[in-house]
């Protein structure tokens, strides 16, 4: 793969699924789905860091693009563009990748009174928003 993939990327496609993904985690970690339970799990009061302002927002959508970009060279690198497709990159990356490093830093964790629910609830947030990232790429080439 070569730098020159970036620009036979859908752009639009990355735009849309970067905001999918991240529109998911507005669900995902509200108090009605997984948001109390990860809370719990954390530790947290639901309280933002004093003096957090929008940073607390801006770093969650800047990392949801860079996983959307480096999944969507992956998708043009493999060729990916079937749905069934998409879903096996999403496996690859969502649970190859992002649940398995999560997996390993929840494991050393101890300042968390359940870190491994903490990584459960959000792996499974970076699995579905990557799987809908990947099936949106994988569709709009």
């Amino acid at each position: 793969m070569s730098p020159g993939i970036l620009g036979d990327l859908n752009w639009l496609a990355v735009i849309v699924a970067t905001i999918v993904y991240f529109g998911l985690g507005a669900l995902w970690y509200a108090e009605f789905l997984f948001g109390k339970a990860w809370q719990k799990a954390m530790g947290w009061d639901g309280n933002a860091p004093e003096g957090a302002g929008a940073v607390i927002y801006l770093v969650p959508l800047v990392t949801c693009f860079v996983a959307t970009l480096a999944t969507a060279m992956l998708a043009a690198a493999t060729g990916t563009d079937t749905v069934g497709e998409g879903v096996v990159l999403a496996i690859v990356v969502g649970i190859g990748v992002s649940a398995s490093v999560l997996a390993v830093t929840g494991m050393f964790d101890a300042t968390k009174p359940a870190a491994m629910t903490s990584v459960a609830i959000s792996a499974g947030y970076h699995f579905a928003g990557l799987l809908l990232a990947s099936v949106i790429l994988a569709l709009w080439r």
